[in-house]
């Protein structure tokens, strides 16, 4: 058991950080993220992070990814939805970080593949929309300019394919725990994709804090 200060400090430059929660604040770990901020704010680490998850992470109030918005944090930012961090979506529009935005439910797919220690996600989810590399890729700004999704051909049928990828660090909250690190969901509103999200981090090699 560490301080919200002592779990930031665990995260290194340049790490890809996975976070569960909903819009509107539903299982977010703020503390966490506020930890990071202030962190960032005294020492200017961590830098170039890059953040991923499924929903929308905010309550369009500052919090959730906006407490990640301050220049420099954030390299790569690959999420399902940016309506709830009118901060992130300003800095994104000014490419101040490579911006991607991808299905919601890839991404929540996407992590159960990466904890299973499969390549990726094949799927026909994005076939046709922004998401398609023929239509962009699911680039959101001109900073954008890695490929992370590809059309492949399989069974004579095209399909896309979202490339599994290390996470060096997740961020999940829950509403108790023990010593041996049980967490329980009992009290929170909704249950969303914090196993997967905790399981892709622990079989890629990184940590899980809660």
């Amino acid at each position: 058991v560490i301080s919200a200060a002592e779990a930031a400090r665990l995260i290194p430059d340049g790490a890809t950080l996975a976070i569960e929660s909903s819009g509107g604040g539903v299982g977010e770990p703020t503390k966490l993220l506020m930890a990071v901020r202030d962190r960032f704010a005294a020492e200017g680490r961590p830098r170039g992070l890059t953040i991923m998850h499924a929903s929308g992470l905010g309550n369009q109030a500052g919090l959730g990814s906006d407490l990640l918005s301050a220049e420099g944090i954030l390299k790569r930012v690959v999420i399902g939805h940016y309506g709830m961090t009118p901060k992130l979506s300003e800095l994104s529009g000014k490419n101040q970080f490579e911006a991607y935005c991808l299905p919601q439910g890839v991404l929540a797919q996407l992590f159960r593949e990466i904890s299973a220690g499969r390549p990726g996600l094949l799927t026909h989810i994005g076939l046709g929309t922004f998401v398609d590399p023929r239509l962009g890729g699911g680039r959101v700004n001109a900073a954008a300019v890695d490929s992370i999704v590809e059309l492949v051909t399989l069974g004579g049928r095209e399909w896309m394919f979202y490339p599994a990828v290390p996470i060096n660090v997740a961020f999940i909250r829950g509403s108790a725990i023990d010593e041996l690190g049980n967490l329980t969901m009992h009290e929170e509103a909704a249950r969303l994709s914090e196993f997967p999200v905790a399981a892709a981090a622990r079989n890629t090699g990184g940590i899980v804090i809660a």
